[in-house]
Formats: structure tokens, C-alpha cells, sequence
């Protein structure tokens, strides 16, 4: 239940219902009816997010991410059920959707045996009317057993968490700069070689198990992906 409460707090604090501070958690236990730990669990679980900061004996205030001239993501966010990778109310057009089998090279980078079955999902998504990403994606049909076309056309998230009641647990996650293959530069219309920031992730549910591969390629104009970091050892 505190998930789920985490993740009504961080729809709101998105969409400007909390703006400077959270509520008392006498006023959310009242809100969302639940007990004190359960308010607890899920202000802990946002705070992991890098969503708040708390100031001891003031409570918790909305953490504000200020870079002049840039849109800022929050990908540490992703963890959240109902918070993709990727902002909120992004549009997606489906360049590809089947199932293959892994190939070796595949295999290896998902770390899964040869012919693994998966279901692979390509598709362009765009925010605010303009190109936001590529997205390349590669679910284990071992894990998923089926995903739905409209689950593909929207949050394919939000489907594995209401069908499945999966969520990312952890992920493994790199960063880096590439080069636009061909294939790439003629899906988003840019140059063959341009670079762009790129991220490569491994995504695991209960028990380290991994649940998808993706290869994002980000060309929003002016964007800022924040990762949010804790020091366990100064908690």
C-alpha cells in the first residue's frame, strides 16, 4: 500500500499540487487513510527519489532541480510504480512490435540464454508536440507473457504494474554519448553519425530478476536527465 501512496504523492508534487512542502503526515494519514507507517514508508520512498529534501523539524519540501535554459528529467523517478522513465503524458508512435528470439549478441548483453524469447518494442515518443526520444526495448515473454498494443501506445509501466503487479525494484543503468546508426538517423530524420545522449538500461523486479533491456536515444532540445543519489552510510 505505501507504493501506492508514494506514488500518488509524486503525481502530485508533478503536477504542482504541492508546491514548496508536504503536508504533515497527520494531514496525509487523513488524506490517503492509512496508518502512520504507511505515510512514513511512502514519504521515504519519494525522498529516495531525490523528489524531497528534509529539514529536520520543518519536515519534508519539495526538492526543485534549477538549470536556467533546461528541461530537467528525474530518472531516478523511473522506480516509482506509475513513473516511467521518461516524463508524463509523452505520445508514442510504434516503429516496431513483435517477438524475436536473442540473438547472440543480445544474449549477452541481457546476460540470458540464446533464443531467449522476448518481446521487442521500437518506437518514437514525443513530448509537448515535439521528438523526445527512440526507444528500443526488449521484454523477457518469460516474465511478460503478454503486453498489449495499447499497453505499447501509452505507459507499457503502468500495464506490467496493473496486469502483473510488476515494478522495477532496481536497474542497472549507462550513460554515454553515441553515434546515430543508420537505421537510427532515419527513424528520428538527423544525421547518420550525429551524437546524442543515450541511455542503456537493465531493469530488475522482485529478487534481482531482470524483466527488460532498453536503449533510449534522447533528442529533446536542451534536456537534463537527473539521477538522484543517497548515501546510506549518513542515513
Amino acid at each position: 500500500m505505501y507504493r501506492d501512496i508514494a506514488t500518488k504523492l509524486v503525481n502530485a508534487i508533478q503536477d504542482g499540487e504541492f508546491e514548496t512542502k508536504l503536508p504533515t503526515e497527520a494531514q496525509l494519514m487523513a488524506r490517503y487513510h492509512v496508518s502512520r507507517n504507511t505515510i512514513r514508508k511512502a514519504i521515504d520512498l519519494v525522498y529516495q527519489q531525490g523528489l524531497l529534501r528534509r529539514v529536520q523539524g520543518s519536515g519534508y519540501f519539495i526538492a526543485t532541480i534549477q538549470l536556467r535554459h533546461k528541461t530537467v528529467v528525474n530518472l531516478s523517478a523511473r522506480t516509482m510504480p506509475s513513473s516511467a522513465l521518461h516524463p508524463r503524458d509523452l505520445v508514442s508512435k510504434i516503429v516496431t512490435f513483435d517477438t524475436i528470439h536473442s540473438d547472440a549478441a543480445l544474449a549477452k548483453q541481457m546476460q540470458i540464454a540464446e533464443n531467449s524469447e522476448l518481446y521487442r518494442v521500437i518506437r518514437l515518443r514525443y513530448w509537448h508536440n515535439q521528438l523526445y526520444c527512440l526507444e528500443k526495448a526488449y521484454y523477457l515473454r518469460s516474465v511478460v507473457p503478454y503486453l498489449s498494443p495499447e499497453a505499447v501506445n501509452s505507459s507499457i509501466w503502468d500495464f506490467l504494474n496493473e496486469a502483473y503487479g510488476i515494478g522495477i525494484a532496481n536497474s542497472d543503468d549507462y550513460l554515454s554519448l553515441t553515434n546515430l546508426t543508420e537505421e537510427e538517423a532515419s527513424l528520428l530524420q538527423l544525421g547518420h553519425g550525429d551524437t546524442y545522449m543515450a541511455l542503456d538500461s537493465c531493469n530488475y523486479y522482485k529478487n534481482n530478476s531482470l524483466l527488460d533491456f532498453s536503449h533510449t536515444v534522447f533528442v529533446y532540445p536542451d534536456l537534463a536527465l537527473y539521477f538522484h543519489t543517497t548515501n546510506l552510510a549518513n542515513n
